[in-house]
């Protein structure tokens, strides 16, 4: 992952990452209110060699000191020092839990011994200090003087006693919350890296560009798609149709160097869009005085007829069962002369057998004689072989992911599904990206109005209108803006060339 990898994944879990920080101040708050509060007092012996001779002897004195200085501070937190401070100040302890309370140090090339004392009381803290002080003191002169009442060759003096403490000395409330917020910070961030690594959903183009899958076009999300699934014809100048639109003219590239006319729209899983795909990049073309045809090759769910309003009980199974023409069943739709429909018929006990057929062969290439394109709604790739089986015959497959919905590795064994047929894998189309948030699509469009809606200055000269009669100002059209293909209304049953009603 590189910087803005990271930056993003910061943008889009930062609501997790605010909570656990909270939490993790909630808790070092809670626990600091929650600790016992410790005083801390602290005595300073420091530590001389007595007697007076020559320099020499002033230097080894000197130098016995600061070797024995260490051992006298050990000497501090043993029994023979702490027990007389047991029973001089009545604490009802022992002396090896006394020890714990009690820190004795000596600094580094000094003479000095550092004895601290802990306890929830801070005058107990302060007494007992004094009291480990004078008892080290005592302790130390019958040990050096071995218990016969001579002079020690050392003397130990209180030169700091210990006060009674003003503040506590923890819990540390400032340290204990900065930790908590570092704390919270890092599992905040780290779950949310976490997280973003162990997802493999789909989000965007960038996830199928790892799969070395190019992406011909995305589609936003739009809630009103399943009430008006006809995008091109409900919303000619939105953002969804100018996306159609591209779909169209990088389909176009793609199959350029190939030559293929016939191209199979599937998915990976059901519900991501690939029969609405079909239906608008089919309605695009014929817009654009393509002649094409779309076939509903999705036997298990077909959905091209009730997305149409068309007749679905005879079409594609029809004709390979051969209980009609092709010409008996093939529809027109609206005002689109170019467009011609092929719905599944009737749904089969064996779509797979019927689609790998040679009468499913010699369907494709009549369509293909007849129509400058054939688009073909399959199955999904994970459910059945349908669609692979379809894509041994065509030119090529047109791979529909559903942004959200489909996974990664899902996205793979499909792509792995169209390679073990060697079928021929002309790009993604990605649906339902997010509109909102860290990993909004990003779109651009223009809006058209007629040049009567503007209100031209008095002081400058009325421009003449453009060709058509309307102007450009830069964003999405208006609805009325433009004309734009009509679409039928539901219409009541028609004869056929053979002479059967439809509706």
């Amino acid at each position: 992952m590189e910087l803005t990898d990271y930056l993003r994944v910061l943008r889009k879990r930062w609501l997790s990452i605010v909570v656990l920080t909270a939490l993790a101040l909630a808790g070092a708050a809670a626990a600091t209110l929650a600790a016992t509060p410790e005083y801390q007092a602290e005595t300073r012996l420091f530590v001389r060699a007595q007697g007076q001779g020559s320099v020499s002897d002033l230097q080894q004195g000197n130098n016995f000191v600061q070797q024995s200085v260490q051992s006298y501070a050990d000497v501090a937190r043993t029994d023979i020092v702490l027990g007389p401070v047991i029973s001089e100040l009545g604490l009802q302890t022992t002396p090896g839990r006394l020890a714990q309370q009690i820190t004795a140090e000596a600094p580094l090339d000094t003479v000095l011994i550092n004895i601290t004392v802990t306890d929830p009381s801070p005058q107990q803290a302060a007494q007992i200090a004094n009291a480990v002080g004078a008892s080290l003191i005592t302790t130390v002169a019958t040990l050096e003087g071995n218990g016969t009442g001579t002079a020690t060759p050392v003397q130990l003096t209180t030169t700091q006693p210990a006060v009674v403490p003003a503040a506590p000395s923890s819990p540390n409330a400032p340290l204990n919350l900065a930790l908590g917020l570092l704390v919270g910070l890092a599992v905040g961030v780290g779950l949310a890296v976490l997280r973003e690594t162990l997802d493999t959903t789909v989000r965007g183009e960038q996830d199928l560009s790892q799969l070395g899958l190019p992406v011909l076009a995305g589609m936003p999300y739009d809630d009103e798609a399943r009430e008006h699934p006809l995008v091109v014809v409900d919303q000619p100048r939105g953002v969804r149709a100018e996306c159609f639109r591209q779909l169209r003219t990088n389909l176009h590239f793609a199959t350029a160097a190939s030559g293929a006319r016939s191209v199979v729209v599937t998915s990976s899983l059901e519900g991501e869009g690939k029969s609405t795909t079909a239906i608008n990049l089919a309605l695009t073309m014929a817009g654009a005085g393509i002649r094409v045809v779309l076939v509903d090759a999705d036997l298990r769910r077909p959905m091209v007829a009730t997305y149409l309003g068309l007749e679905g009980a005879a079409g594609l199974t029809t004709v390979l069962v051969g209980q009609a023409s092709l010409d008996d069943v093939l529809q027109p739709w609206g005002d689109f002369e170019g467009l011609s429909v092929l719905t599944s018929g009737g749904v089969p006990p064996n779509p797979s057998e019927l689609l790998a057929s040679d009468h499913m062969t010699k369907l494709l290439h009549e369509l293909e004689q007849r129509f400058d394109v054939v688009l073909l709604d399959g199955a999904p790739l994970l459910a059945v072989t349908d669609s692979a089986v379809l894509s041994e015959v065509v030119g090529g497959a047109l791979l529909v992911v559903g942004s959200g919905r489909a996974r990664r590795p899902q996205v793979a064994r499909a792509l792995q599904a169209l390679s073990a047929v060697e079928a021929t894998v002309l790009g993604a189309v990605v649906t339902m990206l997010p509109t909102k948030g860290v990993d909004a699509y990003q779109t651009y469009a223009y809006k058209y109005q007629p040049l009567d809606a503007l209100k031209t200055p008095k002081s400058r000269r009325s421009r003449a209108p453009r060709s058509g009669g309307e102007t450009v100002t830069g964003e999405l059209p208006a609805e009325g803006g433009a004309s734009a293909p009509r679409r039928p209304r539901p219409a009541g049953p028609r004869t056929t060339r053979s002479g059967s009603a439809e509706r």
